[in-house]
């Protein structure tokens, strides 16, 4: 160690087989915003704060990659909408009112949460219109300072209810990007003419050099979809690896076959999956009567066949999604059960879906190695694949080597004596 640590984590469990010595415990030693030695039986150091983690699971946070801070914590005002089409309308009729004020109040409530549940980075898509102009890429912008000690946060804005047949909303995007948002999304479903759209997205994302997250055939109809669009200009403009699709809802109606043709179509052209399952199974096949389809592409296998996959939030508590408590283990838990995984190994890829897979899509210093950045959280768990199947609570979070967040381990008041409630398993 070169510098004096001003903390050092005792005993932790690295997610990822991380450790020196796969699946042996170590100390971390933080020194100002940096990690300065990752070993076993660190030397102690005076004035350090000690941490004594005991085999917990330590990594360096949650990460959100697709999350609409600025429609969520709407229920008192519109709840649950009963198909897509009605979800989109509801927010619409509602924002026409939204304030910078009334946005940023929101926002912050939701990402309150989502840092509290261990997030320590986030991609969120704000809209941009004329009905909303850029009052919530304004709100968001502040509250990506306001949170700066908290949580890393990326804007991308994008057009909700159509470009190509909305006059007015690219200049705003074109505004919005010059003003300071990170990349640029699409939402092809959503317009007149999706091919135009995403030409134009392509173009915008080219003038400014910037990444592309899309929302992305969002229904159940694999006959319409735009995901090889998507593919054939991430080729064209050679931005592999630096384009998203949310939802795809779409490639959940496909036969095994079929799906992993697409897997390989995207990994080959270097497009990124994020599946949003809170959402997807609210909305999708809700025109069924019996045997309603999940409506949630299978992340895991486009992950095995080298997608970059994500898992994410999308909405909390609006039309879309009229619940949600901004927790990503929450999500990969949900996903689990309805794609149906049992096996550790399977929740263990879950849990690199809110995690390390995210940090690769929004191209983040992401690790807890000597040098890295001093983002770190700690989950009552001692495996990825036990925090995803139990919902293990974050214990403590430290950002830039700063402690943000405390939530103490629960305590059993029995008769005549207090114990700790069961720790990890």
């Amino acid at each position: 160690m070169g510098e004096r640590p001003s903390m050092i984590l005792r005993g932790a469990r690295l997610a990822g087989g991380a450790a020196p010595v796969d699946k042996t415990v170590v100390d971390v030693a933080v020194a100002g915003d940096r990690i300065v030695a990752v070993a076993p039986a660190l030397p102690g150091a005076e004035g350090a704060e000690e941490i004594a983690l005991d085999g917990r699971l330590l990594f360096p946070g949650f990460v959100e990659s697709h999350v609409h801070l600025d429609k969520s914590a709407l229920t008192d005002r519109c709840a649950g909408a009963p198909d897509l089409p009605s979800a989109i309308a509801a927010v619409a009729a509602e924002k026409r009112a939204f304030t910078v004020e009334d946005i940023h109040a929101r926002a912050s409530e939701t990402l309150t949460r989502c840092v509290l549940h261990g997030a320590t980075a986030m991609r969120t898509h704000v809209e941009a219109d004329p009905r909303i102009g850029l009052r919530g890429f304004e709100a968001i912008k502040a509250l990506r300072e306001d949170f700066a000690w908290a949580i890393d946060l990326q804007i991308c804005v994008f057009p909700q209810e159509g470009l190509t047949n909305d006059p007015g909303t690219e200049a705003l995007l074109d505004q919005a990007v010059r003003e300071g948002a990170d990349l640029i999304g699409g939402c092809p479903y959503a317009d007149t003419d999706p091919t135009a759209q995403i030409a134009r997205i392509f173009s915008l994302a080219r003038e400014y050099d910037l990444d592309i997250d899309f929302h992305l055939d969002f229904h159940l109809d694999p006959a319409r979809m735009d995901l090889g669009e998507i593919c054939r200009m991430t080729e064209a403009h050679g931005m592999g690896g630096r384009v998203a699709a949310g939802h795809v809802s779409a490639l959940s109606a496909l036969p095994p076959d079929e799906a992993a043709a697409w897997a390989r179509r995207m990994a080959d052209a270097g497009v990124a999956l994020t599946v949003l399952p809170a959402t997807d199974l609210f909305l999708m096949g809700r025109e069924a009567r019996h045997l309603t389809p999940r409506g949630v592409a299978p992340a895991h296998d486009f992950h095995r066949c080298g997608v970059t996959c994500s898992l994410a939030t999308n909405n909390v508590l609006n039309p879309f999604t009229p619940f949600g408590d901004g927790s990503l283990l929450r999500m990969a838990n949900l996903y689990a059960n309805a794609a149906q995984l049992g096996a550790a190994e399977d929740h263990a890829l879950c849990f690199d879906m809110v995690s390390s897979a995210p940090a690769r899509l929004m191209g983040l210093d992401y690790g807890v190695r000597e040098g890295a950045r001093a983002d770190l959280v700690a989950l009552d768990a001692r495996s990825e694949a036990e925090a995803v199947a139990t919902l293990a609570p974050p214990l403590f979070v430290v950002k830039n080597g700063r402690r943000t967040v405390t939530r103490p381990a629960p305590v059993l008041h029995g008769p005549g004596v207090d114990r700790p409630a069961p720790g990890p398993v």
